[in-house]
């Protein structure tokens, strides 16, 4: 639990129970942050002490809480009110060039900020035993305060040396079957997350420039949580994401080496118009991209789905069942079908297209489902922590405001838990009744 300063004229009685301080007060009370409060304490030794740090990192910490785009944001806030301060610790406000060394001495400190968001998943992983199972994984989009690459190449401070151009695009489908495509284009940075998809808090992050491949990054975040935090992998049982992280070799990696099911949307990469492909050691039955699995009929050469199965968990197979058999309905050369009893395909076949959850099964369609909840995070960043407008430059800054948020959004829902408030876990800009 943090330590917060008070000074005389300040008690948290006077804050209303549902008030927007409120909030602050669950990020300062529990944020695990005093080994780097110790740390940084220690560093400044015998120095001036005008703006204490516990006091500084208390200010920093408000400045998410109430979404301020920049610093000189929050020392106008301060300025004006006198409760904040008091609850920060501060008897005047910190200068800019006073946050300007606070910041720099975070940056050269951003382990420490990663071991308290560690520490605040393992915390909430024994607070709520369900945590972790179902996980979902995506890429944020944030654009830099710099609209566009500097021609000039020295570091000053003020240039963004380091973002680059990135674009992502979505697909879908309307309810008229027709297709719809966009595309978004930014010069910044990317966030990439894997969330818890029930309780819809992160679990394991990264930052880099907004050109890094999705699907490698979703590699190196599975590297994290193997060496941060192994017994998640170990509760986990689905992940899902969308096209942009289809790669057989993630969709093995999940499976083979953690057991978790990949519920990942595939890519169409079948070139030439090619629409079905013949399934191994089968003369009448194809398979498509989509993984859904067709026999035809030996007689009249009529092409129908087969049924679903399940999944062989010891043979590494999927079950598909004769169409006849599933629905009843009439075939004429079933007598002769070679796939009368049904077919077992394995996963080997094709590891991007054939899962453990069968890609055209409402089981999968319903797990998928989950993947919204990365895109809920990622909108609260936008909205409750101000990643919409803000004036970070540099991906040092970059990733040491990226995780004091998401930091912050773990301490909010951990107080939350412990003070019996579950179902206003994720009320982030004001209080749920």
């Amino acid at each position: 639990m943090a330590i917060i300063p008070q000074l005389e004229l300040f008690s948290w009685e006077e804050i209303e129970p549902l008030g927007d301080l409120e909030r602050l007060r669950l990020v300062l009370e529990h944020l695990p942050d005093e080994a780097l409060m110790a740390h940084l304490e220690k560093s400044r030794g015998h120095g001036r002490d005008d703006y204490p740090v516990r006091a500084m990192w208390n200010s920093m910490l408000a400045g998410i809480v109430f979404q301020h785009p920049s610093i000189e944001s929050l020392r106008r806030e301060l300025s004006r009110n006198g409760q904040l301060r008091s609850i920060c610790g501060l008897r005047a406000v910190p200068s800019a060039a006073a946050y300007t060394r606070f910041l720099r001495s975070l940056m050269e400190h951003g382990s420490w900020i990663e071991s308290m968001f560690d520490e605040l998943v393992k915390t909430l992983s024994e607070e709520l035993p369900d945590f972790g199972r179902r996980l979902a994984m995506d890429s944020k989009a944030i654009a830099s305060w710099a609209s566009r690459p500097s021609k000039e190449k020295k570091e000053d401070g003020r240039r963004d040396l380091d973002a680059a151009y990135g674009v992502k695009t979505y697909r879908g489908t309307r309810e008229d079957g027709s297709t719809w495509e966009k595309v978004v284009r930014w010069f910044g940075y990317k966030l990439h997350l894997v969330v818890d998809a029930k309780h819809e808090l992160p679990v394991a992050y990264t930052v880099t420039k907004g050109s890094r491949s999705d699907v490698k990054e979703g590699h190196v975040l599975l590297d994290e949580m193997e060496k941060r935090h192994p017994e998640m992998l170990k509760k986990a049982e689905v992940l899902t994401a969308d096209r942009g992280y289809d790669d057989s070799k993630l969709l093995s990696r999940c499976w083979d080496e953690y057991g978790i099911k990949p519920v990942i949307d595939t890519r169409r990469l079948w070139k030439d118009g090619e629409q079905t492909r013949l399934l191994p050691g089968h003369t009448n039955v194809v398979y498509d991209e989509g993984g859904a699995v067709y026999c035809y009929c030996p007689e009249t050469g009529a092409r129908q789905q087969m049924s679903n199965g399940g999944f062989e968990k010891d043979r590494g197979t999927l079950k598909k069942v004769c169409p006849a058999k599933a629905y009843g309905i009439t075939c004429q050369g079933r007598e002769q079908c070679p796939v009368a009893g049904g077919v077992r395909v394995p996963l080997a076949v094709d590891r991007r297209i054939f899962t453990p959850i069968a890609r055209e099964s409402y089981k999968w369609a319903k797990e998928y489902r989950y993947r919204t909840a990365v895109e809920r995070v990622n909108s609260r960043l936008d909205v409750s922590f101000g990643f919409e407008r803000h004036t970070i430059r540099g991906l040092a800054k970059m990733r040491l405001r990226c995780g004091l948020a998401l930091c912050v959004m773990l301490a909010m829902a951990l107080g939350r838990v412990r003070e019996k408030q579950q179902e206003r876990m994720r009320s982030l800009v004001r209080s749920v009744s």
